[in-house]
């Protein structure tokens, strides 16, 4: 799977305005803050080569993949690839992007991104499966258990379900305007 840095899209995007830049966040994190040039593409419509055709992608140029950090970037460039399309992740995301000072839109609603929210929701569940464990029945102690292994097989994996569930959360959506 190919990179770029940052820096080196925009120069391109200063000879070729046509590139294509997909960010594949949730929708409330690209009215957050996006790089100008980037069509919202969130993640999940990645599923399968079907859900991939419907996008209407061209197979003749690069697609630049953009998310937060690069992990969903990474994880759309796999679906892309094995569909038989030449994806190009930027290195480090978003937060790269605005760290080497390029420009970006950003939106008037500040939302807690995803990421951040998996580590909320993760340690709320193990927080009262203990608690319920101590109070009410031992046997809670398993939701604690069950939401570790669910971590674990994320880090393994590099595949989140309830990132995938809180991605499709109303919060995350876009609100009518």
């Amino acid at each position: 799977m190919s990179t770029i840095t940052p820096v080196a899209l925009q120069q391109r995007f200063a000879a070729r305005p046509d590139l294509v830049l997909l960010d594949v966040r949730t929708p409330a994190e690209f009215d957050e803050v996006h790089v100008p040039q980037a069509r919202l593409e969130p993640l999940d419509r990645f599923q399968s080569e079907a859900t991939i055709a419907a996008l209407g992608l061209p197979k003749d140029q690069p697609l630049h993949l953009l998310c937060r950090s690069g992990a969903r970037a990474a994880q759309a460039a796999a679906k892309l690839q094995a569909a038989g399309y030449e994806p190009v992740v930027v290195e480090g995301g978003t937060l790269a992007w605005i760290k080497a000072g390029l420009p970006v839109v950003r939106g008037e609603r500040k939302v807690i991104g995803l990421e951040r929210q998996v580590r909320i929701a993760a340690g709320a569940l193990v927080l009262t499966g203990v608690i319920l464990s101590l109070t009410v029945h031992r046997g809670f102690i398993g939701l604690s258990g069950f939401v570790g292994a669910g971590l674990v097989f994320a880090g393994i994996t590099d595949w989140c379900g309830m990132g995938l569930l809180l991605a499709k959360a109303p919060w995350n959506q876009r609100r009518p305007s």
